[in-house]
């Protein structure tokens, strides 16, 4: 197998971060865009939920190399809460709570 490494290419990697959920209901949705980008991509959860308390791995696979992002959620009893701007990157990881 040949491998190439042309100069100037290069590949973006997806974005991974632990998305925890210590609010008192389950998320059904998670909507996220790049923060300078004024629409949401798809649901990044398709048909999961992450119930109140528990943690779940999150990749955001939309091949641009970006770190800060608008995230949406949508709760269990269908509110959501848009917290903007957040360096994913940085953070590594991210807390919902009912405070938030």
């Amino acid at each position: 197998m040949l491998l190439l490494a042309l100069p100037g290419a290069a590949l973006a990697e997806d974005l991974t971060f632990t998305l925890t959920n210590n609010s008192s209901y389950a998320v059904k949705s998670l909507f996220t865009s790049p923060a300078d980008v004024d629409s949401w991509e798809e649901d990044v959860f398709a048909d999961k939920y992450l119930p109140a308390g528990n943690y779940i791995e999150v990749t955001i696979g939309d091949g641009r190399e970006q770190c800060v992002y608008d995230m949406k959620f949508v709760l269990e009893d269908d509110s959501e809460f848009i917290e903007p701007a957040v360096d994913l990157c940085e953070l590594g990881e991210y807390t919902l709570t009912d405070a938030t």
